[in-house]
């Protein structure tokens, strides 16, 4: 028996990207500002973020910050800008789960999201002996 459990993957500034991830067997939740996040956050389950380095209402990761103090097993993918360094190495001692680049493509997001979920039970196998 196959039990297919749809993960929640939140997208916080993350224009155009859910279409990409539209195949995986996820649950699509996207938001352009840290704040409404934020409240989500608060209210909903959520197995896993892809979000942006700098948001509107919170820069410098500021979100990610918040995110890895209050839930700190969610696992999180954060998109920085390419080539920048201190970004990188911001986000990595947060200890987020992965860091791609702005520049990255489709594919890369989609692989990543599937693997990052993977854990979570996204498909189980039960096999009846």
């Amino acid at each position: 028996m196959i039990v297919l459990v749809q993960a929640r993957v939140l997208l916080v500034g993350i224009d155009g990207k859910s279409e990409v991830l539209r195949d995986l067997p996820v649950r699509i939740i996207k938001t352009d500002c840290g704040t409404e996040a934020a409240c989500y956050l608060k209210n909903e389950k959520v197995d896993a973020v892809l979000c942006a380095w700098d948001l509107v209402d919170m820069p410098n990761g500021l979100f990610l910050k918040k995110l890895r103090i209050a839930k700190p097993d969610i696992k999180t993918i954060v998109v920085i800008k390419s080539g920048s360094i201190a970004q990188e190495i911001a986000a990595r001692s947060l200890g987020v789960s992965v860091v791609i680049t702005d520049h990255a493509d489709d594919v890369l997001i989609r692989e990543t999201v599937a693997e990052t979920v993977k854990p979570t039970g996204l498909i189980t196998h039960k096999n009846a002996e």
